[in-house]
């Protein structure tokens, strides 16, 4: 294939996405760009490292994500052998239609692929959440953000603090550009459009009733907490000591519910207290987190969302990449001792839970003001006035 110069007039802005989280980051984006004058034309490309319908299909028509124009079709493996795939098909993507950049948005393995390709290739790499750090190694996703922010050219951050980690790093000030988090763009476009608790429960076949008096939502993925019966076991007994006084509405991650048949535990999970859904689209999860009493969880997207939408938090890791959302938000760090889960979960019943505050910038804008530096940024590379 013949090989295009990122200097061309009508080369895109390939914008990649992969995994659940990126979804929600890249629609309010792709949007933004198209509502400049003139517009900044783009091309999406889905690496497919998400390929169960309700992790990708679902979720591009809630967030009304036009199909993608290249799929990639990666499917599962390690970290390794997913990484080198996307990389593999990437490669030819951006022979063919060249790029005026790549912007790829988080910390999975489709985004330090892509980055690694469009960077060998030289063409500008734009980093969606720059900067977040938990600075703990032994997380693949912790790799992926050091690396992907060392390669890119521009780099976006949801919070202030994120800005100090990367000069940190040796990131020069002007790579750096704080604008917000685009997830909670997606999150006030889309609350009004949320699906109410009960009716999900309903889909499922559950008495919508079993829930009148409020109730709390559980999501459980990391493969650090779901990937050795050891740590999995307790933390689902607390769950269900939590659950006597308060429903535990379960959206059941397939690596989780996998894990549990492996360990002969899933019976663990027919609790009384336990409502267990198959993975739910963006709207029915955005409605059964607005509609909770309090929610716990590892994962990092939904730490943000918590905060967003006021909802008291409970994190079991030991770590977080988002201290903005504990410092200032309604998350509270409560790692994997069960006996510590319970103990805070029961505090918060009683107590009515953590409250917080929104943190700067998280107004539901930070896609326009991701649309208009880039914009500005690349006329100004055009132009050779942009130093780098």
């Amino acid at each position: 294939m013949k090989e295009h110069t990122t200097s061309s007039a009508d080369a895109p802005i390939i914008c990649v996405v992969g995994a659940r989280p990126n979804y929600m980051k890249v629609a309010p984006i792709m949007r933004a760009f198209a509502e400049l004058r003139p517009a900044l034309r783009t091309l999406l490309v889905h690496t497919g490292q998400h390929y169960d319908p309700l992790m990708k299909d679902r979720l591009f028509l809630d967030l009304e994500l036009p199909e993608p124009d290249v799929n990639l079709a990666v499917g599962s493996g390690s970290h390794a052998v997913q990484t080198a795939e996307v990389m593999r098909r990437f490669e030819p993507v951006l022979e063919e239609h060249g790029a005026k950049a790549v912007l790829v948005a988080g910390d999975v393995n489709s985004t330090l692929a892509c980055a690694l390709v469009a960077a060998k290739r030289h063409v500008p790499v734009v980093h969606v959440e720059a900067g977040l750090r938990s600075y703990d190694r032994r997380m693949p996703e912790e790799i992926n953000r050091v690396l992907t922010d060392q390669i890119a050219d521009v780099l976006y951050t949801t919070e202030r603090g994120a800005r100090d980690n990367l000069l940190r790093e040796g990131i020069a000030p002007e790579r750096i550009e704080f604008v917000g988090n685009v997830m909670i763009d997606s999150l006030r476009a889309n609350l009004v459009k949320a699906t109410p608790p009960a009716q999900s429960l309903a889909a499922a076949g559950f008495d919508a009733g079993r829930i009148a008096g409020g109730h709390g939502l559980v999501t459980l993925h990391r493969p650090s907490n779901v990937d050795r019966p050891e740590i999995l076991g307790p933390i689902i007994d607390a769950l269900r000591r939590i659950g006597e006084r308060l429903p535990l509405v379960i959206a059941l991650h397939p690596r989780t519910r996998a894990n549990l048949e492996r360990f002969g535990m899933l019976d663990r999970i027919g609790a009384p207290g336990f409502l267990i859904l198959p993975p739910q689209g963006y709207l029915e999860m955005l409605g059964l987190m607005a509609g909770a009493r309090m929610v716990l969880t590892d994962s990092g997207g939904i730490q943000e969302e918590t905060t967003a939408l006021g909802v008291p938090c409970l994190t079991l890791r030991e770590n977080t990449e988002r201290p903005i959302t504990i410092e200032q938000g309604t998350n509270t760090l409560v790692g994997i001792d069960p006996e510590a889960i319970v103990a805070a979960a029961l505090a918060a019943l009683d107590g009515g839970g953590k409250a917080g505050r929104e943190p700067e910038y998280w107004d539901g804008r930070a896609a326009r003001r991701i649309a208009a530096h880039l914009a500005a940024w690349l006329a100004a590379r055009r132009e050779g006035t942009s130093g780098i």
